[in-house]
């Protein structure tokens, strides 16, 4: 059983990736335009669901039991997976918002902190997973 969970957070961990790779070159693009902070939003979204999935999956695979993103973030914060609890779960507040923007003030808002305070973080995190998943 303990094999197929590491097996199942690899195989997430390659779709976390090329998401990843995606939000990487987003942020990086100056003076976007609509249609950018639009596949900004998108990128971050899907990133960040990814990251806390494979965040389970890789727990699963030691052992522990998470069910929801918030225990997810907890407990990879209680071992030191990622830094900043806080603002992990900022991030998840905020990815929940993005499914409702509707103004320019609360994406340019969003995208700010995506690109200043989240992309830092699943960066962060997926350094950590990759160094992991290149350990075997």
């Amino acid at each position: 059983m303990k094999q197929n969970k590491q097996i199942r957070w690899k195989q997430r961990f390659q779709n976390f990736e090329k998401t990843f790779q995606l939000l990487e070159r987003t942020v990086q693009i100056k003076n976007k335009s609509e249609a950018e902070l639009g596949g900004l939003i998108q990128f971050y979204e899907i990133a960040f669901e990814l990251s806390w999935k494979t965040m389970k999956d890789y727990l699963e695979a030691l052992g522990f039991t998470v069910k929801s993103p918030r225990s997810t973030i907890k407990q990879a914060f209680q071992i030191n997976i990622i830094k900043n609890g806080h603002l992990w779960i900022d991030a998840l507040d905020d990815r929940n918002t993005t499914t409702h923007i509707y103004d320019e003030e609360t994406i340019f808002n969003i995208s700010k902190k995506i690109s200043e305070k989240y992309y830092p973080a699943i960066k962060e995190l997926y350094f950590f997973l990759k160094s992991e998943n290149e350990k075997e």
